[in-house]
């Protein structure tokens, strides 16, 4: 494992929220991770979908943390604000959150993120919610 690869997924598993919600840090790259969620019914809304608070939790994840790996050595990071677009009802088995690294500054990182939710094994899945991200570099 990679020094950034191991500083990525050392913060995401103290991340209590992540841990509550059974999200699982599945790829870390260079300006890419992929965030996944299980579908439970303790995440969805009164429809039965997965819940957009559930969805905006995993991407904004998944893009602070592709802004990590572009991050300067003895940086944190921190969202100082997203725009996300939830495109069509939040159904699947599975969900997984794309996080990419648009353009890395000295402080500020500009990423996108897509959730694509999987109805089922072999199914295609169908991207549901899109996310715009201003992530911050902070010292430690």
């Amino acid at each position: 494992m990679t020094d950034i690869q191991q500083r990525v997924t050392d913060s995401f598993n103290a991340q209590g929220l992540m841990v509550t919600i059974g999200a699982r840090l599945v790829l870390v790259a260079d300006g890419e991770v992929h965030v996944a969620l299980p579908f439970s019914t303790t995440l969805s809304q009164q429809h039965g979908y997965l819940h957009a608070g559930a969805t905006t939790s995993i991407v904004d994840s998944a893009c602070g943390y592709a802004g990590l790996t572009k991050a300067p050595p003895g940086f944190e990071v921190v969202t100082a604000e997203f725009k996300i677009n939830l495109m069509r009802p939040a159904l699947g088995e599975r969900f997984l959150a794309i996080g990419r690294v648009q353009s890395a500054g000295r402080l500020l990182t500009v990423c996108s993120g897509e959730v694509r939710a999987f109805p089922g094994a072999g199914e295609d899945y169908k991207v549901i919610a899109l996310m715009q991200a201003t992530i911050v570099n902070v010292r430690r």
